[in-house]
């Protein structure tokens, strides 16, 4: 039997470098935990034991909790103490409207940049390191480590800036409510700082299942203290509080809330938004811990955005219920109550609630209010000292947070080596990988701006390096989208790259806007790393957007070139220098080089292309983006060895030889035949991807595009007007109109993975399907199976597709390809004048035969149920489609041609759209890793 077709048939041909095994597609699912329990085999091999219900079970639960821990770090961090000490007197300033207004204005770019966060961190599996890790693979070491570096100290610094901010309302509190000092306001702000960075230390390095504990206890704090000022806006205020202005829900304070009152020197619309801003901040908390999340592709999409969800709820609720409930001034002075008695002029809404607040008001001494002081949720709440645990929990949740991201992100660039001395950080410990090292760093850098007590000017720097990682994660997620890279393939798809763009340009304004000399700072210490790093050229590659880019540019260009006439002022000497192996001989390399650095081409080589440009100008019409290559050749062999030696230019290098269907192959000669198989047998030893394309119903490419194909795939076929071909050579014809410049509407394309060849059967058609031509056609792809493990082959086909973010959803088991077909007459007609019948010989063995006639066939050698079987069930399943994809089988050695070009016919015929052969070279052109 010469070939296999329902299995991987390997190849004993002379000389191939090709051996058909098992694809590394499969193989690699057993080093993703999330598929354990899915096969590594080929689809239609035994499947391995389904999982239990327990294991399921189980990783429900992980899931689960992923989502949780995410959703909880991202809140925890978006909510801060400007949500309690801030957000009330921004609705004074900027009115009930605005400030609804500027909460939704930066939710907008919190949100743009969530979703440019979760296409990217489900383009394949992350690991730790967090934001540095997702830019760095995305935009390449050269803007990811200068952000891995800024963001890194940037939260450092963050976790110092919370802490001292705890501290802060500590020591107010002691020495307002308690009347305690420890040394001084200075003095007593360093030394809380201090031990509480300590005590958050500790916690850290006990482990995150202890880190998250405490994260669950601030988050129940933060929700008791929000309830408590929803209960307080809602029951009975007394005196006291009414003197505080505090009346509960009215209609007409509400009104008065409204519109702005700008006041002071920071009374405007964008000094506003700039202090809120920062608000809204936090979510890049659950990337951070991505290393830490059992299934980070499904916990940081949906928990960054409910994180942001809920919180604008909330950043919403407040203005609403505090601006319905409390004035602008109110002087705290209950003798202010109306009267009966009262005399003297009253002025203000006050007055309709029984309050007389003129005279603080006119003063501007009023002490209470919206307008006035900043603990109006506490003194609003039911119970005051609620909103203060509400701080402690909001500011220390925050600072921890902080302190676990900035580690872990360091950890991760200093293992990637891209700067040097600082790899003593990267070592972790543990069965989590603990960065003990770098949290030690951290506290240092935290206890040194804590000691320092001054944190304004740090404040902006800090806001500065958020906004400038959210500026780079959406222009991340736009230039994967606008390269086209086929490896840029979330599984979120509810993303826009506009969003992304928008993002990115908002994220830079803004930087600008808050604070110019902080934006200049941080744009010069990121070129400064920049630089550093384009200069030093780590050995790393990631398969960056910048890689994907660099391509498509030089494709373009290099395309250009090729329509530009050639002027006498722009001539360079582009040299191919017949050197051999170069290091053979050096002297003629660097003489050649010493006038070619710099300013031309240099290539060194053997083979000399002839030039001509007859195709150009009709390919140019066409507006086929694509280099023409004649080349003389005594054959089709011959030509085709040598294009697949010679043809390309550095990194654009073909990978893929395409060839046109040889439709007269029985008409045609035997040794006709055997060049064109000789032929795929090279394409396989050259290592090169395969594809035939066949035309059907009239669609012939041999009769209609004669221009088109090479004449040496049909020697016996005679061109009977060469005026014809002439003009359409030259492009001055009329263009003829193919299927593939067709709309395909809603038809599908047919996808048979008999074989698996690294995966260029699944990648084909998701290219065609991008095409605006073929983007609502369906995918479906078939797999050979049997009846009792049909389900299984079923599901792990399924996950195999999810897993690569391939959106084929049907899948179909083919489990009667193993029957006989129905008739065979048309496959023993066309092999018949090529039967060595051997058994019609008197005197002559079979062996004597087969070598005066190589391309007979033996009656051992002649196989024919398979082949014949499989078109039965294509023509079956396919007679709609807009393209069949059938895998190529790969011939034995001393598989005859005649009977491997007979199989190739039998597969592909009585179909009513194209067809391609296609096999792949076993290199894997598929992964769902980032790296």
């Amino acid at each position: 039997m010469c070939l296999g077709l329902l299995c991987n048939s390997g190849s004993d041909h002379q000389g191939s470098k090709m051996e058909l095994q098992r694809s590394s597609l499969y193989s690699t699912l057993d080093q993703v935990p999330q598929l354990e329990h899915y096969t590594s085999t080929l689809p239609h091999q035994q499947a391995r034991k389904r999982p239990s219900l327990e294991a399921l079970r189980k990783a429900f639960k992980a899931s689960y909790s992923s989502l949780k821990t995410c959703i909880i770090r991202c809140m925890l961090n978006i909510w801060g103490v400007i949500l309690f000490l801030r957000l009330s007197w921004i609705t004074s300033q900027a009115g009930i409207l605005l400030t609804c207004l500027i909460v939704m204005m930066s939710v907008t770019v919190t949100t743009a940049t969530a979703l440019s966060i979760s296409a990217i961190a489900t383009n394949g599996r992350i690991i730790s390191g967090g934001t540095y890790f997702l830019i760095s693979r995305s935009l390449g070491p050269e803007i990811g480590a200068p952000i891995g570096m800024v963001f890194s100290f940037a939260n450092a610094l963050a976790c110092a800036l919370n802490t001292v901010g705890f501290a802060e309302v500590v020591r107010d509190l002691m020495k307002d409510d308690f009347g305690t000092v420890i040394v001084d306001s200075v003095n007593d702000v360093r030394i809380v700082g201090v031990i509480t960075v300590t005590i958050l230390l500790f916690i850290s390095l006990a482990g995150m299942e202890w880190e998250s504990k405490t994260q669950i206890l601030f988050f129940i704090a933060l929700m008791i203290s929000f309830a408590s000022y929803l209960v307080g806006t809602v029951i009975p205020h007394g005196t006291i509080k009414q003197a505080q202005g505090i009346f509960g829900y009215r209609g007409e304070i509400f009104v008065s809330n409204l519109k702005p009152d700008w006041r002071g020197p920071d009374g405007n619309f964008f000094r506003m938004f700039a202090i809120f801003f920062p608000a809204t901040t936090g979510i890049l908390s659950g990337v951070n811990i991505c290393g830490d999340l059992k299934d980070p592709s499904t916990a940081i999409p949906k928990g960054t955005l409910l994180a942001i969800f809920w919180t604008t709820i909330s950043y919403l609720v407040v203005p609403l219920t505090v601006g319905a409930c409390v004035l602008r001034d109110a002087s705290g002075n209950i003798s202010d109550i109306l009267t009966v008695n009262s005399t003297g002029v009253c002025v203000g809404l006050a007055c309709n609630l029984g309050w007389n607040f003129t005279d603080c008001t006119q003063t501007q001494s009023c002490r209470y209010g919206l307008a006035n002081s900043l603990q109006v949720l506490g003194q609003i709440s039911a119970f005051y000292y609620l909103i203060t645990l509400g701080v402690f929990a909001a500011s220390l949740s925050s600072a921890l947070g902080f302190l676990v991201s900035a580690p872990k992100i360091f950890q991760c660039l200093c293992r990637d080596n891209i700067y040097p001395y600082i790899g003593f950080f990267g070592k972790g410990y543990g069965k989590n990988d603990e960065p003990l090292r770098a949290y030690i760093l951290c506290y240092v850098i935290a206890v040194a701006f804590i000691v320092i007590a001054e944190l304004n000017t740090i404040a902006a720097l800090i806001s500065n390096f958020f906004l400038c990682v959210y500026g780079l994660i959406n222009f991340s997620c736009f230039h994967a989208s606008i390269t086209n890279s086929p490896g840029w393939r979330p599984a979120f798809h509810y993303y826009s790259k506009w969003a992304a763009l928008y993002g990115a340009v908002i994220a830079v304004l803004l930087m600008f806007l808050f604070t110019w000399w902080a934006a200049l700072v941080t744009f010069s210490i990121i070129f400064f790393l920049f630089e550093y790093v384009n200069y030093t050229k780590p050995k790393v590659n990631w398969g960056s957007s910048v890689q994907a880019s660099t391509y498509n540019m030089a494709l373009s260009s290099s395309v250009s070139l090729s329509g530009v006439e050639d002027h006498i002022k722009n001539f360079r000497p582009q040299c191919l220098v017949l050197t051999g192996p170069p290091n053979q001989r050096p002297a003629l390399v660097d003489f050649v080089a010493s006038f070619t650095k710099h300013i031309s081409l240099m290539i060194c080589g053997d083979i000399i292309m002839d030039a001509t440009d007859l195709l150009v100008k009709w390919m140019n019409k066409r507006k086929v983006r694509s280099f023409y290559t004649p080349l003389s050749a005594d054959g089709l062999r011959a030509g085709a060895r040598n294009l697949l030696q010679a043809s390309g230019l550095g990194k654009l290098k073909p990978n893929t030889l395409v060839l046109g269907f040889k439709s007269n192959w029985r008409e045609s000669s035997p040794e006709s035949i055997e060049d064109y198989i000789n032929t795929i047998y090279d394409t396989f030893d050259s290592n090169y991807n395969l594809c035939i394309l066949r035309m059907m119903d009239g669609l012939d490419i041999i009769e209609h595009f004669e221009f088109e194909v090479n004449q040496s795939f049909e020697p016996d076929e005679v061109r009977n007007d060469n005026q014809q071909s002439s003009d359409v050579a030259s492009g001055d014809s009329d263009q003829i109109k193919t299927v593939f410049q067709s709309d395909q509407g809603k038809k599908t394309i047919d996808v048979y993975w008999i074989a698996d060849d690294g995966g260029l059967t699944l990648l084909v058609p998701y290219l065609l399907t991008r095409r605006k031509r073929w983007c609502r056609s369906k995918v479906r792809v078939f797999i050979v199976g049997d009846e009792q493990n049909m389900d299984e082959s079923h599901k792990q086909m399924i996950a195999l597709l999810k897993r690569f973010r391939l959106d084929f959803n049907d899948v179909i088991v083919m489990t009667d390809s193993e029957k006989r077909p129905h008739s065979k007459n048309r496959f023993v007609d066309s092999v018949a004048p090529f039967r060595l019948w051997d058994e019609q010989q008197e005197g002559v063995s079979a062996q004597e035969l087969k070598q005066n006639a190589p391309w007979k066939i033996s009656d051992k050698q002649f196989e024919t149920e398979r082949k014949v079987r499989l078109n039965e069930i294509i023509r079956r399943n396919s007679q709609n489609a807009a393209l069949v994809l059938v895998s190529l089988p790969v011939p034995q050695s001393d598989c005859p041609s005649a009977l491997y070009m007979a199989w190739l016919d039998t597969l592909t015929c009585g179909l009513h759209c194209p067809a391609v052969l296609i096999r792949g070279n076993q290199q894997n052109v598929l992964t769902f890793y980032c790296q």
